[in-house]
């Protein structure tokens, strides 16, 4: 009987049994618990793995924290500050009420402003790479299923996304959104603003997962499996979502993982840029934009948020790594 890939996978493990006998037992393992045997092992998956997590609870948890705390993102300390704006005391005001200091003009705390903000990032993180997650897997198995004309178009639908610049798109598009339906003295709804972002994020990032996709599929789909489903009598959507997809979640799982952290930076830039999210809404990008004219003077305000901008992409990014080589039976880690 053929098997798929995925079936393929199931290994045998051979373990030691007694003392008496042959003293060996073959204990079947699925692929799923070889990953997570092998990301157990892996000393940088289970440190990122911990640091991801930990920043996820401070985003789910942000209003718990923020009640526990006593200071909202946008509440203003003019009191704390002096006659020139910058915050009264030692490294930008840090003090046991203000954990990581003011913000010099405005006097908004520093720590509430970057734990919504890691709620903000990762809200349009996630959102937009579900979504483009999605879209790319639809349009790349289908593509490399059906082959021919059906594949051509997408493959040049692709290609002319590729081709045209995601930031000279996204400083044109995100504006006249707002514009379109918000006058220029209107104050725009951080839901509009989120949801713009994620549509411009979707319009450019499913190519890759579309691409990726397509390829995998093209290398599976004359193998014999297959062919034993189609003899079978099975529809389009058996072939595709049943037969196929099983065996190729592996690739898109990664790059799944990869896309989020390159999410987080886009949404960073164009917030830096001004054309991203509204300045009431907190946003790693925005904060240290802000804390350019303040280098000098006051460095903990540019450094926690660029600090905590690094760490959680940089856990992404070698999660992302482990869980390739977790992923990869031919890998020796």
């Amino acid at each position: 009987m053929s098997l798929s890939p995925v079936e393929g996978t199931a290994l045998a493990e051979i373990e030691s049994g007694g003392d008496a006998g042959e003293g060996k037992t073959l204990i079947g393992r699925s692929p799923g618990q070889l990953v997570r045997s092998r990301l157990r092992s892996d000393r940088t998956a289970l440190v990122s793995g911990v640091v991801l997590v930990f920043f996820v609870l401070l985003a789910v948890g942000a209003p718990l924290v923020q009640r526990l705390y006593g200071v909202t993102p946008n509440e203003q300390f003019g009191e704390l500050l002096d006659s020139t704006g910058m915050p009264l005391g030692y490294v930008g005001g840090i003090s046991g009420d203000h954990w990581f200091g003011l913000e010099p003009g405005l006097g908004r705390d520093i720590f509430m402003r970057m734990i919504y903000g890691i709620r903000t990032s990762l809200l349009i993180a996630l959102g937009a790479a579900l979504i483009t997650t999605t879209i790319g897997v639809v349009l790349g198995i289908i593509a490399g299923y059906l082959g021919g004309v059906v594949d051509a178009v997408i493959s040049w639908v692709t290609d002319v996304a590729l081709a045209m610049p995601f930031l000279i798109f996204a400083l044109a598009v995100v504006p006249t959104f707002s514009l379109r339906f918000y006058g220029p003295r209107d104050e725009v709804p951080t839901w509009f603003a989120v949801t713009t972002l994620i549509v411009v994020f979707t319009a450019f990032g499913w190519t890759s997962t579309a691409r990726l996709v397509r390829g995998q599929v093209v290398s599976l789909r004359e193998r014999e499996f297959v062919e034993a489903a189609k003899a079978s009598g099975a529809g389009l959507g058996h072939m595709l979502f049943r037969q196929l997809l099983p065996n190729i979640w592996a690739p898109i799982l990664v790059s799944f993982s990869l896309l989020v952290p390159s999410y987080v930076t886009s949404e960073a830039a164009l917030s830096f840029l001004g054309v991203g999210l509204p300045e009431s809404v907190p946003s790693f990008g925005r904060m240290i934009y802000r804390s350019i004219d303040y280098l000098q003077t006051d460095p903990a305000y540019v450094f926690f948020p660029g600090i905590t901008i690094f760490a959680l992409v940089l856990a992404f990014n070698l999660f992302g790594d482990a869980l390739r080589d977790a992923l990869d039976p031919k890998s020796s880690r």
